[in-house]
């Protein structure tokens, strides 16, 4: 399991739902997680894989591209 920048989004980029086993198709996550290439994303619930990246988190505001540096 990997680590981020603040609790909530260790819950979200970490989530997994016992009912859905795909992120996309799951209606309670909102975020999606890469870990190669490290990337963020809140996830659009369109009945697709379709994600906005993001590059700070909307918890806390840390930097994601920071992160991906260390």
């Amino acid at each position: 399991m990997a680590t981020h920048c603040c609790e909530t989004m260790n819950y979200w980029a970490n989530f997994k739902c016992s009912e859905h086993p795909d992120v996309f198709a799951c209606p309670d996550n909102v975020v999606f997680f890469k870990s190669r290439p490290r990337q963020y994303g809140i996830i659009v619930h369109d009945g697709g894989s379709s994600f906005i990246e993001i590059k700070f988190c909307p918890w806390c505001g840390s930097s994601l591209q920071e992160r991906n540096k260390k």
